[in-house]
């Protein structure tokens, strides 16, 4: 069988720029909303593209962990190979796709590192266990084996025992994506699909149009 004939019809909504209103950010934060309602998957997962040093695109599964006026975040090692692209080339693209709404939401912009106090107080909030596994893990770093891995985890558990707090590691923390453009798309029969298109203006205001599918 191939593969092109695996293929379904989209018709669970149909999309205008009526319906999403002049700031996209808000049309985002309800669709993510509704998402959840949804009982998706992962509401707030999303595709991350970079590129490194030396042109070429990377492409990895992160997750939203905040949205407010001036954009999406999500939290990473500096030193990870995501950190290093961006590092090089402070722009990126982010995906969301819900299947069970038959939706998805590009954005593009530049990125750039949170503040220490907003990295310091999401860190705080992680369950103990992601703490130590920051400090643990030198991400996108080879490593000898899993035992390796699980005996740096044991380490690092002793260093920062149960009663002990356990610090942001300086080379982990958040990035903000500021936005300048936002596409929000909705499945339609025979592949018509609605696309609306946010571009941001010199004056801070987004204009709107609506795309060919």
């Amino acid at each position: 069988m191939e593969l092109s004939d695996i293929r379904r019809e989209y018709s669970a909504a149909r999309l205008s720029a009526a319906d999403l209103g002049p700031d996209p950010l808000v049309a985002l934060r309800l669709w993510i909303h509704q998402a959840q309602e949804a009982a998706a998957l992962e509401p707030t997962a999303m595709t991350l593209a970079t590129v490194d040093g030396r042109g070429r695109p990377q492409a990895r599964i992160v997750l939203l962990k905040g949205l407010d006026e001036r954009g999406p975040r999500f939290f990473t090692n500096y030193e990870s190979d995501k950190g290093t692209a961006l590092a090089g080339s402070p722009t990126a693209a982010l995906v969301l796709f819900w299947p069970e709404l038959e939706r998805q939401v590009r954005l593009e912009g530049a990125v750039e590192q949170l503040s220490t106090e907003e990295s310091d107080a999401y860190f705080a909030s992680r369950p103990r266990a992601s703490r130590l596994g920051a400090w643990a893990s030198a991400q996108s770093r080879p490593v000898d084996s899993r035992d390796a891995l699980e005996q740096a985890e044991r380490a690092i558990s002793e260093r920062f025992p149960e009663d002990a707090p356990v610090p942001r590691p300086p080379h982990w923390g958040g990035y903000l994506l500021r936005p300048d453009r936002i596409e929000f798309w909705q499945g339609r029969p025979s592949r018509l699909h609605d696309r609306i298109d946010y571009r941001l203006n010199a004056d801070g205001a987004f204009r709107v149009a609506r795309l060919q599918p």
